[in-house]
């Protein structure tokens, strides 16, 4: 791979892996379960904000993770599939 393509993969990846964990943040809480925890119940029935430490960074790190290794395979089985190409 060239320089400027690989710069540009680097940051498509880094693209991918923020936009994921912004809408797996975004679907986290706006979820009803969610949603009652933090206070939406009647009357704050059943509040509690510890789901803000326990879930919410599993959360965020699951939607950076996984689309950014799905980018990174595809982009190197992509990468292997042109070295293939040249050498045929």
């Amino acid at each position: 791979m060239t320089m400027g393509r690989r710069d540009a993969v680097t940051c498509g990846g880094c693209l991918v892996s923020a936009v994921g964990a912004a809408g797996a943040v975004l679907a986290w809480g706006m979820s009803g379960r969610t949603q009652r925890h933090l206070g939406n119940g009647f009357e704050n029935n059943g509040m509690d904000l510890g789901v803000l430490y326990t879930e919410l960074p599993f959360v965020f790190l699951s939607g950076a993770v996984a689309p950014a290794a799905v980018w990174a395979l595809g982009a190197w089985l992509l990468g292997r599939r042109r070295r293939s190409d040249l050498h045929a």
